[in-house]
């Protein structure tokens, strides 16, 4: 057993080569080998996005609290709230972060394949976030 307590671990500023505007990161899971699930509690103040990614084994997000949008390539900008449950699929393009006017928080879960979890592309345009 391995108890990570409330405080124990720093949060972290989203890199503004994944992130943009301003974005919290508090690590919750980092699972050894042979497991390969990643978790974190991500906070997005308004305006706050990813870039676009995909993940090798797909994504899921748990919103906490606020009011975001998720966005998958081609599809429309969604509107997602506490409670809500989004799954990405694996290597499907997508984005997500905090409404224009409200912060967004969620639990973000992928798992690694060979190490890795996410793979980062271009920034999200203003007028693709403003959709």
């Amino acid at each position: 057993m391995d108890i990570k307590r409330n405080g124990s671990r720093p949060s972290g500023k989203g890199p503004a080569e994944y992130f943009t505007g301003s974005v919290r990161m508090d690590p919750l899971i980092e699972a050894a080998d042979p497991a390969r699930v990643r978790a974190a509690h991500v906070t997005f103040e308004p305006g706050a996005r990813t870039a676009w990614h995909t993940h090798p084994l797909g994504q899921t997000l748990i919103v906490t609290s606020g009011l975001g949008w998720v966005q998958t390539e081609g599809g429309p900008v969604e509107e997602i709230r506490p409670g809500d449950v989004v799954w990405f699929a694996p290597g499907e393009k997508h984005w997500h972060g905090a409404s224009a006017g409200n912060a967004m928080s969620h639990i973000a879960i992928q798992e690694a394949l060979d190490g890795k979890a996410v793979d980062w592309l271009e920034q999200v345009s203003e007028a693709q976030y403003k959709k």
